[in-house]
């Protein structure tokens, strides 16, 4: 049966010579993996595969059959071009790590709209914004964790749940600060730090996910954004 979505493109694999596999978080479905064929044809008239780069915003006619492992695509248009984050280094860097964290972390097959807008917001803040978007990856996965049932209260709790898995995270005033700040305000409200207070953040942001996510695995990204934002 035949239905009309929005959805955050997260990631996709190649499937035989022209074709690919794209896992779209939607807003009537949740997380849901479509077939798409002939998107690597030579042959093919148009650019189709840009529609699914990673947090593409689309609006999708789609087959829906609950249960169904796979489904596939009827129509599909982008909802909102994106004109800086896959071409500005800082962004597009971020953007990969995103996506592929979101990749890992959204289970859930079912239509969850405060999370959907909660990411579409993200997406286009990050996007739009000019400046003062250096934090933006910490923030936002630190408000997702309450998404996915176990955020942090505060910069306390989220040091003890570290030091009882025996990460060995001891921030200091200006992290501690950091922390709540991202945890209370909102996602555009900027704080100023410093590189080597980012990059614990982050670092000890990944290890809080693994302790909560057993399939979670090696971000293959993370060293990517390392590089960019050092």
């Amino acid at each position: 049966m035949l239905h009309k979505t929005r959805g955050i493109v997260l990631s996709y694999f190649r499937y035989r010579e022209t074709s690919v596999i794209v896992r779209i978080y939607t807003e009537e479905f949740g997380l849901q993996s479509y077939l798409v064929n002939g998107v690597r044809s030579a042959k093919s008239k148009t650019n189709r595969i840009a529609f699914f780069q990673p947090l593409t915003l689309l609006d999708m006619v789609v087959y829906y059959k609950p249960g169904k492992d796979l489904n596939r695509l009827s129509e599909v248009k982008i909802n909102h071009p994106l004109q800086h984050l896959p071409f500005d280094i800082a962004k597009s860097s971020m953007a990969l790590f995103v996506s592929e964290m979101l990749t890992k972390t959204l289970k859930e097959e079912a239509s969850n709209p405060s999370l959907y807008y909660f990411l579409v917001d993200s997406i286009l803040y990050l996007e739009e914004a000019e400046s003062d978007y250096e934090n933006f990856h910490i923030a936002f996965f630190l408000k997702l964790a309450f998404f996915l049932g176990f955020g942090p209260s505060n910069a306390r709790e989220f040091e003890e749940q570290l030091q009882e898995q025996k990460y060995p995270f001891l921030p200091d005033e200006a992290a501690e600060r950091a922390l709540n700040h991202f945890l209370r305000q909102p996602l555009a409200s900027h704080i100023k730090i410093s590189r080597q207070t980012r990059a614990e953040l982050l670092d000890a942001l990944v290890a809080f996910y693994h302790i909560h996510m057993d399939s979670l695995g090696e971000i293959k990204s993370l060293a990517v954004l390392r590089e960019v934002l050092s």
